[in-house]
């Protein structure tokens, strides 16, 4: 027997990146458009794209991601010999610690689309904690710079706000 929904979907959730904005320099060096940003589970769908010559700082993942690389080249510093170019994908376990990096010689912006679960806990080069790196981090950048340069609000997938089963 065919399942009961418990949610009556009426139309799909989907979204096409050809027609939302990007974000440029939403930090410094990379463009974003956020995809699905889910603040209750921590889990941030993304795309990213990276210019030539960035260097993310050392981070550990509290949970796991998936990275695909549409276009261009990077590489952990840690992993140079392992270079992620265009269709590669990479399965990243919880507990993974690294320094993302496009080289600086690349002769194109590196698109990325990366799925994530939990935080970046970021570094400095000396070791020493700068930030967390998760959803509601995404969120607030996101909702600061549409108000900042006046843009429409940034379209992306979100769950509804829990709620006891007893409210209206």
């Amino acid at each position: 027997m065919i399942p009961t929904p418990i949610i009556d979907h009426k139309t799909l959730l989907t979204l096409n990146t050809n027609e939302l904005p990007i974000f440029e320099e939403a930090m410094p060096g990379v463009d974003a458009q956020p995809l699905y940003l889910d603040p209750h589970e921590n889990v941030w769908v993304v795309r990213a794209i990276f210019k030539p010559g960035v260097t993310l700082p050392k981070h550990y993942h509290t949970g796991t991601v998936h990275l695909f690389t549409l276009s261009g080249k990077w590489n952990y510093v840690e992993y140079p010999d392992q270079p992620q170019t265009a269709g590669s994908y990479l399965y990243e376990p919880g507990g993974s610690i690294h320094t993302f990096m496009t080289p600086a010689d690349n002769t194109e912006n590196t698109d990325t689309l990366m799925v994530v679960h939990g935080a970046n806990i970021n570094f400095d080069a000396e070791g020493n904690y700068v930030g967390i790196m998760d959803t509601t981090w995404f969120m607030q950048i996101f909702d600061t710079l549409v108000k900042e340069r006046g843009m429409e609000p940034a379209k992306y997938i979100t769950p509804a706000q829990h709620r006891y089963t007893t409210d209206k």
